[in-house]
């Protein structure tokens, strides 16, 4: 295990020299048009969905075996683990996230994808897209390997890149950490992850303490009822109305449970009941997502969500053997929460290698959730996540104006700057890892 020694001076003045910061900056930009941009546009043009990542992980792997690294591959599924071994000193993680959704792409992009793929899901073909950019994540860790490579005289330590599968599903992380990634390969000291964000401005690093992306729950509610005709609904238990009734009482529990100040979602996304206009039910089926920053405001919304559904039923006159079921999925995650000591020191990295205009700190305004965490509790591993910057300012200008809104990420309309997000990827990264490993 590597003991934390304090940073060396040298180690210091080095990230903070302006002569560093431009000549990464020249590096990257160098390997930017030469490889990284090439490498970017066929990964925006064969996306591949949550588990199925075949092509995507095989290029992975022969990108970084052709940096220098030791690679293994099908960790978890589709998984890649790269290591490169440079004496003593930490041992760091850096990941990257490679799949992509089952959204047809109508960015009106010269590359944009029409790749189809068989979804593991429901068996159908469906149109592929990379709507959360995650081919800026992986094309910019091709570009931190090769650019760590080239400088393997100015640090010492092991460096893990992580390419994962399945981070839309939640289950990419959760199966890497099964297939004993930490056992096989080592625990690092530190786990580093960052994301492109639409809602940022090209060209810069956003970074904040505490929670940029919350835990989400995934929960079902299964409410039953007494099938009846719908011209004589006394003779019946009708669970649509019920069900409406449930949905209506979940809105207080943010409203008048949660404090106001702590932030939580409960969402009902689908209703689903009945099949015909004239006959009652005996079934609906609420899905709801759940979004917390802490675990005390999970527990809360978690258990007031049993509570209501129950006891509501018990209002509706339901025996105790046909009580609404309130059903919590596996497919759950942590939220994420940056180490404040690191992310300060990271910052201050940045700022002395790039320039202070490139760190901002916007909190990051929704309750998205990510599944970077499972590297990052269970052990307890020092971690931060940050955000880079994807759209032009001109298109914030053009929005302000009354023009055409910059789309979010799932949309069939994202994009994003890709030479500016991939190269901030890559020098943000290289500076991190700098900070952490350097000589």
């Amino acid at each position: 295990m590597f003991v934390r020694y304090p940073v060396l001076l040298s180690t210091i003045l080095l990230l903070q020299s302006p002569v560093f910061g431009t000549e990464l900056n020249d590096a990257v930009r160098d390997d930017y048009e030469t490889h990284l941009a090439k490498l970017f546009d066929y990964f925006h043009r064969n996306p591949e969905l949550s588990l199925v990542e075949f092509e995507t992980a095989k290029r992975m792997a022969s990108e970084l075996r052709e940096a220098g690294f030791e690679v293994t591959e099908n960790v978890g599924g589709t998984g890649v683990v790269a290591i490169m071994k440079n004496g003593a000193g930490p041992l760091v993680m850096m990941r990257a996230d490679m799949d992509g959704l089952p959204v047809e792409e109508k960015s009106g992009l010269p590359n944009a994808s029409r790749k189809q793929q068989q979804s593991p899901i429901s068996g159908a073909t469906v149109y592929t897209m990379h709507a959360c950019g995650h081919d800026v994540h992986i094309t910019s860790l091709v570009g931190t390997a090769r650019q760590m490579a080239a400088r393997r005289n100015q640090w010492s330590g092991t460096l893990m890149l992580v390419v994962q599968p399945a981070e839309e599903r939640v289950l990419g992380a959760k199966a890497m950490r099964a297939d004993r990634i930490w056992e096989r390969f080592g625990t690092p000291d530190y786990a580093l992850a960052f994301h492109v964000a639409s809602s940022d401005l090209t060209g810069t690093i956003n970074i904040t303490e505490g929670s940029p992306y919350a835990g989400a729950d995934t929960v079902d509610i299964i409410i039953h009822g007494v099938g009846a005709h719908g011209a004589y609904p006394h003779r019946g238990k009708d669970p649509i109305v019920l069900g409406s009734q449930i949905v209506l009482a979940l809105q207080t529990l943010v409203a008048r449970e949660l404090p106001p100040r702590e932030p939580g979602v409960v969402t009902v996304g689908s209703f689903h009941a009945g099949t015909k206009h004239n006959i009652i039910s005996d079934t609906a089926h609420l899905q709801l997502t759940v979004r917390n920053t802490n675990e005390e405001t999970r527990q809360l919304l978690l258990n007031g969500i049993k509570r209501i559904a129950v006891n509501m039923g018990r209002a509706a006159g339901l025996p105790e053997d046909k009580l609404p079921e309130v059903i919590i999925s596996e497919e759950s995650v942590p939220p994420t929460i940056n180490d404040p000591v690191l992310t300060r020191r990271l910052k201050n990295a940045w700022v002395g290698a790039m320039g202070a205009s490139t760190v901002v700190d916007n909190p990051v305004k929704g309750m998205g959730a990510e599944d970077f965490p499972y590297f990052s509790v269970d052990p307890a591993i020092t971690s931060v996540y940050w955000q880079v910057g994807g759209t032009p300012a001109e298109d914030f200008k053009r929005e302000a104006a009354g023009g055409e809104p910059v789309a979010s990420h799932h949309s069939p309309l994202f994009k994003v700057a890709p030479e500016s997000s991939v190269r901030v990827g890559v020098e943000s990264t290289v500076v991190a890892l700098m900070e952490l490993m350097g000589r």
